[in-house]
């Protein structure tokens, strides 16, 4: 099948899948559309107005999809689902996938897209100041990503990650999840080799030049913000995620672990509402107000 091809049936399919699970209005029809301008590159980005904006956290949401895959109306209803729960306004960012962009274009636009906010260029209302970054499956990575080159105003203002079974190493590292969930669920350690595939697009993924791409291997870590982060037990990013967990732990990260071991990789934003999106949807709203009030957590 012409690659092409092949990723705008998925597209489309992606799209019809989370339409089906979510029933989720036609984004293009809300309101909330804004622009952000991160040097010669305008992107799209869907606003959540929260309800205690005030005394909450800008949240800067970067959706899942392998790189390829996802956009704003893939993660319409669970954008607007977390941001209801937390009572937090939260800005989705339409970040530029591959195949047409590859790495380092998304990592580039969610850095940029970060940045400008922190910087005051675009009005998002009220907030108490500071910033979240969140993100499922690669739109965890690309929060992570953000957050380990964060500087300047992002740096100071980068108050908490969220991270939903974040892809953080490349699949040729071998962890045993990428073969005991090699087969059986929706995403397959051939769907991940195909994403990182088109992600990396022929740059050798042993180059120094891809490193960026690899979170869990940055000497950064102990800078990060306090982090909340799940994995789920049938996924083949289960263990890498679990390996994340350990090293910002061991770096002095505040650290705030959940397992869903019944689940599978899309629970919390591709399947629809059920047990465990439910209780990850309140740790994570919860997690958020915690940290607007001041409140710590410290290990699991």
């Amino acid at each position: 099948m012409w690659p092409g091809f092949k990723v705008t049936l998925l597209r489309r399919y992606y799209r019809f899948a989370n339409w089906k699970a979510w029933r989720a209005p036609n984004v293009e029809k809300d309101p909330g559309r804004l622009h952000i301008h991160t040097g010669s590159v305008l992107l799209k980005a869907q606003l959540y107005r929260g309800a205690r904006a005030s005394q909450r956290p800008i949240i800067v949401y970067f959706h899942g999809g392998g790189w390829v895959l996802g956009d704003l109306q893939t993660h319409h209803a669970y954008c607007r689902a977390l941001s209801d729960a937390s009572g937090a306004t939260l800005l989705a960012i339409d970040y530029r996938r591959a195949p047409e962009n590859p790495f380092p274009g998304a990592q580039d636009d969610c850095l940029g897209a970060a940045t400008a906010i922190a910087e005051g260029g675009i009005d998002l209302g009220p907030s108490n100041g500071t910033i979240m970054l969140a993100g499922d499956s690669a739109g965890g990575h690309l929060a992570l990503c953000t957050a380990l080159e964060a500087n300047g105003e992002l740096a100071t203002k980068l108050a908490g990650l969220i991270l939903t079974y974040p892809v953080v190493d490349h699949y040729s590292q071998e962890y045993p999840s990428y073969t005991e969930c090699a087969k059986g669920q929706v995403l397959t350690r051939d769907f991940m080799e195909w994403f990182w595939n088109l992600y990396l697009a022929g740059l050798d993924p042993a180059s120094s030049q891809s490193l960026r791409a690899y979170p869990i291997r940055s000497d950064n870590l102990a800078a990060l913000p306090p982090s909340l982060i799940c994995t789920c037990g049938r996924d083949p990013l289960r263990d890498e995620g679990i390996a994340m967990k350990d090293r910002m732990l061991a770096a002095g990260v505040d650290t705030m672990y959940e397992h869903y071991p019944d689940s599978e990789h899309g629970f919390a934003c591709s399947q629809g509402p059920g047990r465990d999106y439910d209780l990850w949807l309140e740790r994570c709203a919860s997690w958020v107000r915690n940290q607007a009030e001041g409140g710590e957590h410290h290990g699991e």
